[in-house]
């Protein structure tokens, strides 16, 4: 996954290709179109969910911080117990 694609520009360029898709009456290039466009949403669905998931995890890391009293220190041991948790749930 390129990491330099952001979601908006993978938006913008399934945009784009849906519309030059319609205008072209070539049917090769149209299915080469549609699944170059096919990969751009799956690439996009998988930003999101590792997004969400960033998130959960964010959140609960702080969860055990607060847990633990607010120590100092030790934020990269909350992250990688809450990272832990996490990739233990099944997904939702």
């Amino acid at each position: 996954m390129d990491q330099s694609e952001d979601l908006g520009d993978l938006e913008r360029k399934i945009e784009q290709a849906t519309r030059i898709a319609s205008h072209i009456n070539d049917q090769t290039t149209v299915e080469r179109l549609k699944a170059w466009i096919q990969d751009m949403r799956q690439r996009r669905q998988q930003r999101l969910e590792a997004r969400r998931t960033k998130q959960r995890i964010n959140v609960r890391a702080r969860e055990i911080w607060e847990e633990n009293g607010y120590p100092a220190d030790r934020d990269v041991e909350f992250w990688l117990q809450a990272e832990s948790e996490i990739s233990e749930r099944p997904r939702q």
